[in-house]
């Protein structure tokens, strides 16, 4: 009897840590308006695949597209190609301003934008495996990781970890090379990223990196000045494990919110990388987006995959605990509809900026919700 109710126990666990907080039959839909509204363009400049969209306290808009030549292909494999990737700035308007970080080293492949509460401009990088922080003038403040060499540069050997230098302690320090974990996609310590997806901050300016569209499955934490703390995180199923780190959030308390794209879910983690809950009603979460403010909503949106456009493509509204407010939107060519959003901006909670890979497209969204979905 008591093996029966120990195994009846067991299963309860599992079975709750795979459902979301909140199960709903049923998601209301939010009203909403669309318009396109970036405009004024050079003759010279064009939007490609708008895979980061940003904005700063003057409501200036950044935009980090992929155009360009942005890759070389051959057979199955894939070699990137600079110039690929370019940053662009409009006012609050959607007037075309100017373009940062031309013929920048690590301007290959576009994955996202952001702006931190001090206005700095920050990109990250897929095809040069590096995030860049900006000043609000453009120019460059911090590197993290590192453009790969233009040939394959043999490994040095790890040096034996008794011949390391000693850290707090007495103990030997990770430097010098090697894994430190033999779990798959765990990575190396530190900015040694495999296609970097996304960054985020929490209240005392640490960084957050989603380091997981390839090899590496995990999320690396670094101080304000870019040391390197700790990461978590390796390929799996299982809570805390990840496939596809596509984008991530930290909320005013310092909880980390992951899209766990391929897995179909979204994690939450607290401050030091321990798993809290998951989130599984939201289809495949391609990008998150928290608003500011003493209420805090999140945005996760449905990711439309290249080889199905038609389905999926809505946007969810949630309250940080799960719970579904509403969804808008679909899969589609014409505005209103998306096609893979892989941004969203969320300064203004109910007046959004979502960036399209597939349609070319930036959208200035206003929502119309009811009393049950938030103030409008």
């Amino acid at each position: 009897m008591k093996g029966c109710l120990r195994m009846f126990l067991i299963a309860v666990v599992a079975v709750t840590l795979s459902v979301p907080i909140w199960a709903q039959l049923t998601v209301p839909e939010i009203s909403y308006d669309a318009v396109e509204n970036l405009k004024g363009f050079p003759d010279d400049v064009y939007l490609g695949e708008n895979a980061g969209v940003a904005t700063n306290s003057k409501g200036h808009i950044f935009v980090y597209t992929r155009t360009g030549h942005v890759t070389v292909t051959e057979g199955t494999s894939r070699a990137f190609v600079h110039g690929g990737a370019h940053l662009y700035e409009f006012d609050q308007t959607g007037k075309y301003l100017r373009e940062l970080g031309q013929g920048v080293y690590g301007f290959v492949w576009a994955h996202t934008v952001h702006v931190d509460p001090q206005d700095n401009i920050w990109i990250v990088d897929e095809g040069s495996n590096m995030i860049i922080k900006f000043d609000p003038e453009g120019r460059v403040l911090m590197t993290l990781g590192r453009h790969p060499e233009a040939t394959p540069v043999p490994q040095p050997l790890p040096v034996p970890a008794l011949a390391r230098p000693a850290g707090p302690g007495g103990a030997p320090t990770a430097a010098g090379g090697g894994r430190a974990s033999a779990l798959p996609g765990a990575g190396v310590p530190g900015d040694n990223f495999d296609w970097p997806d996304d960054v985020a901050w929490d209240p005392q300016g640490n960084i957050f990196i989603a380091d997981g569209d390839h090899d590496n499955q995990r999320v690396a934490k670094f101080d304000k000045d870019g040391k390197f703390i700790k990461s978590w995180g390796s390929l799996g199923t299982a809570p805390g494990q990840f496939h596809t780190v596509h984008s991530l959030q930290v909320d005013a308390k310092g909880m980390v919110y992951v899209a766990d794209r391929s897995n179909n879910r979204i994690q939450v983690f607290d401050n030091d990388g321990n798993f809290k809950a998951q989130y599984l009603n939201v289809g495949a979460p391609g990008t998150l987006c928290i608003t500011p403010g003493p209420h805090q909503y999140l945005y996760s949106a449905n990711f439309n995959f290249p080889d199905n456009f038609d389905e999926g493509g809505e946007i969810y509204k949630m309250e940080l605990d799960g719970k579904v407010l509403g969804r808008f939107g679909k899969a589609g060519k014409q505005v209103r509809e998306f096609g893979s959003v892989h941004a969203i901006d969320c300064r203004n909670p109910n007046e959004l900026i979502v960036g399209d890979l597939t349609n070319w497209r930036v959208q200035k969204i206003t929502l119309h919700p009811t009393a049950a979905q938030g103030p409008s």
